[in-house]
């Protein structure tokens, strides 16, 4: 596989305090890639890192070999990156479609819209059931279904999903770990932040670990999974 997604000694600061020292990681064309690893380790920052929300202090962030690290964040959703952030973010006014439309605002996602909202409402069936429901009212898991589905209307080549499952009932965490997988062997290459490091090293290709924003361990996620340090720290086996 070729790399579609490079970060190279990635470091961002926040004012005098550093969040990310260093860090590398790539996503392959294809992959499920997860970024697991205790609060604050910087999970968040590098998928913010990725989408330039926030500006690197040091090193790059290259999509297709183009580096994308000056673009400001719509400059890179045109380029097929989508970034579906924790706490869903949705507009709590606007009814489930009026959201799904707010996602597809490049020239590259409006030309195929109506093509774009029949495949997500097939991939989510709440979604099309609740249509003309203002999001606000939406159930936290159907609140969720609705921000993956909004990430999707710009048909990105790269999914980043950053804590999917955070506060949602087993059964719903379940459902939306299911989705994740069926988008995956759609074609889109998804990137997953997630707290629940036992989902998402059964799912993913690839797994890299961050300790105080470096990276310290990387691997396939079976082989974290069953790795004695990543089951002492984030398994509590």
């Amino acid at each position: 596989m070729r790399a579609m997604l490079r970060l190279n000694r990635v470091d961002v600061v926040y004012g005098e305090v550093q969040a990310l020292w260093d860090v590398s990681l790539n996503v392959d064309d294809g992959e499920l890639v997860a970024v697991v690893g205790s609060n604050g380790a910087g999970k968040t920052t590098t998928l913010k890192a990725i989408s330039g929300i926030v500006p690197l202090k040091g090193g790059s962030v290259t999509l297709d070999s183009e580096e994308i690290s000056s673009l400001k964040p719509h400059q890179i959703v045109a380029r097929g990156v989508a970034h579906v952030p924790e706490g869903r973010r949705l507009f709590p006014h606007l009814t489930v479609y009026e959201n799904l439309i707010m996602g597809s605002l490049t020239t590259r996602a409006k030309t195929c819209r109506a093509e774009q909202i029949s495949v997500v409402m097939d991939l989510f069936p709440i979604v099309k059931e609740r249509r003309n429901q203002v999001a606000g009212t939406l159930s936290g898991g159907e609140q969720q279904m609705v921000a993956i589905a909004r990430g999707l209307m710009g048909r990105p080549r790269i999914l980043m999903l950053d804590e999917p499952s955070l506060g949602l009932a087993p059964k719903i965490v379940d459902l939306v770990f299911e989705t994740i997988q069926e988008i995956r062997r759609r074609g889109v290459t998804v990137l997953l932040v997630e707290q629940n490091t036992q989902i998402a090293l059964q799912l993913a290709d690839r797994a890299f670990v961050l300790e105080n924003g470096r990276v310290v361990m990387e691997g396939g996620g079976s082989d974290l999974l069953h790795d004695p340090h990543v089951r002492a720290a984030y398994l509590g086996l």
